[in-house]
């Protein structure tokens, strides 16, 4: 089922939401040049679906949500985006960011807090950007992808979109999942692909202000996101529990989906127990 709603200044945010209406929410948002698709895997699980209400945003230019020209760099932006996500939830959610998702739940708690927050869940993700942020250390498939991803010349940016499309997963996943991997990819317009890169966040801050559950789980061969990215956040976050699934990629949650499943499960369980 799609909804949406009115993020900062003014933006329609397409939101996807499954699961049972009057449970505790996972919150999920994806990363950079994707959309909310890439959590089918999760919106189909039963375990999940009758035990949470499951909301996934597309951010801001991406997928069905509008794509304005400004606000990319703005982390007052993308804390609002996700705030009417969450007003959405009602009552507190469990927040799980992937990728650049990762960055996004800490533009939130630079701004909010943990407000609205039971638990949050880092998956394969950055939580920094910029030269030399150890939360933000990419790996060869990414490295090799850029800049030319980020050209508005579709001959350029095509090789270098497939190629880090192939490189997402370590593990072999269906042709047709590494195909809409860069459609998503293509859907999104060079400016937006463009403009969430020029930034500069280093959040070591907001991550040690941390005072709800948090969980990190980063495949041990992520070329995309480098997994010390994910060792830097557990070790800033007291008491964060970390999940290491050796042979996965960027895609743990489809190279590895029932066991990350079942890791947010209890997880989400016994943050929400915790409030």
């Amino acid at each position: 089922m799609g909804s949406e709603v009115v993020g900062a200044s003014g933006v329609r945010i397409g939101v996807r939401i499954g699961g049972e209406r009057d449970r505790p929410a996972l919150v999920f948002v994806h990363g950079w040049a994707q959309s909310a698709r890439v959590w089918d895997t999760q919106f189909a699980d039963p375990a999940l679906r009758e035990r949470f209400r499951l909301i996934a945003p597309d951010l801001r230019g991406h997928g069905e949500s509008e794509a304005p020209e400004t606000g990319y760099d703005d982390p007052e932006t993308w804390a609002a985006d996700l705030a009417a996500v969450l007003d959405l939830a009602g009552g507190d959610a469990v927040v799980i960011g992937w990728s650049y998702g990762g960055l996004v739940i800490a533009d939130y708690l630079r701004v909010h807090g943990t407000r609205g927050l039971a638990g949050v869940v880092f998956a394969g993700a950055i939580t920094e950007i910029g030269r030399g942020r150890p939360g933000g250390k990419i790996g060869p498939a990414m490295v090799g992808a850029l800049p030319a991803a980020l050209s508005d010349d579709l001959d350029v940016a095509l090789p270098a979109l497939a190629s880090l499309a192939k490189g997402m997963a370590h593990r072999p996943i269906p042709g047709a999942l590494s195909q809409a991997l860069l459609g998503a990819s293509l859907a999104v317009p060079p400016a937006v692909r463009t403009a969430l890169f020029r930034r500069d966040a280093g959040n070591a801050d907001v991550l040690a202000a941390v005072d709800v559950p948090a969980l990190v789980i980063h495949g041990t061969d992520d070329a995309v996101v480098d997994v010390t990215a994910g060792e830097y956040t557990a070790g800033k976050i007291a008491g964060a529990s970390a999940r290491w699934l050796r042979g996965v990629g960027h895609l743990p949650f489809v190279e590895a989906a029932d066991e990350f499943d079942t890791t947010l499960r209890a997880f989400a369980e016994q943050a929400l127990e915790e409030r």
